[in-house]
């Protein structure tokens, strides 16, 4: 059973200042896969993630991509053969002044 105060809530921060997208999970690396599954970054070439926390002046750094990879074996009939699945790896936490 999850507790809502056990939730933090992570702001996805753009290169150009700006801040669009809530992601919202117990752990920083848990809105970062939310996150890396909506961007377009690959195993090549991932993408920067930036992950204000919300109520306190951290800034989660991260490299996240998705890759395609088949479905589980038991999926359900409206599931297709081929999923995205994210992949993130932490680079570090920025401090905000």
């Amino acid at each position: 059973m999850i507790i809502i105060s056990d939730l933090r809530n992570f702001i996805l921060h753009h290169e150009d200042g700006t801040e669009k997208g809530l992601f919202t999970g117990k752990q920083p690396r848990q809105a970062a896969l939310k996150a890396a599954n909506r961007g377009i970054g690959t195993k090549s070439k991932p993408e920067i993630i930036h992950l204000r926390e919300r109520g306190t002046k951290k800034m989660h750094v991260f490299k996240g991509w998705r890759e395609k990879v088949k479905a589980p074996e038991n999926r359900p009939s409206w599931m297709p053969e081929e999923v995205f699945k994210p992949f993130v790896k932490k680079e570090k936490i920025e401090t905000i002044e």
